[in-house]
Order: structure tokens, then sequence, then C-alpha cells
């Protein structure tokens, strides 16, 4: 260590001052790293939502106009009964 690094502010030295400097900067990365992680996870489940929603907006049209077509093949068997 040089002489600088000796060197003490009222009991505290440079060594500590750059040690805790560069935890806190090492800490801070690796919030944000986080942080944006998280947040590209949550864009990504977002979309997949998004699209699970259309797929199931689809599907429910497809089972509506299978409905109205099974409704009206009874309605036509009933009529054909009457007749």
């Amino acid at each position: 260590m040089t002489t600088f690094e000796h060197r003490e502010l009222k009991g505290i030295t440079i060594k500590n001052i750059a040690i805790t400097i560069i935890s806190t900067a090492s800490i801070v990365l690796s919030v944000m790293t986080t942080y944006f992680q998280l947040k590209g996870d949550i864009h990504d489940v977002r979309i997949q939502q998004d699209a699970q929603n259309r797929i199931n907006e689809i599907r429910l049209k497809v089972l509506e106009g299978q409905v109205a077509l099974l409704q009206r093949e009874v309605e036509q068997i009933k009529t054909k009964k009457i007749n």
C-alpha cells in the first residue's frame, strides 16, 4: 500500500473509503441488473398473456359458431319431427 492509502481522515483511511465506494457501486450494479432482468421477464410474460388471450378469444368465437350451427341443426331436426 502506498502512503496515500495509509493516510487517515479522523480515523477513516482512504483504503476504507475506496472499499466502501467500490462495494456500494457493486451492490447498485447488482440491483440494477436484477431490476432490468425482472423488467424484461415481466414484459415477456405480458406478451405471452396477450397472445394467450387472443388465442382464447379465437377459440371462443369458433365454439360460438359451432354452437350456433348445432342450434340450427337441432331446430331443423325438431321441425322435421313435427312435420
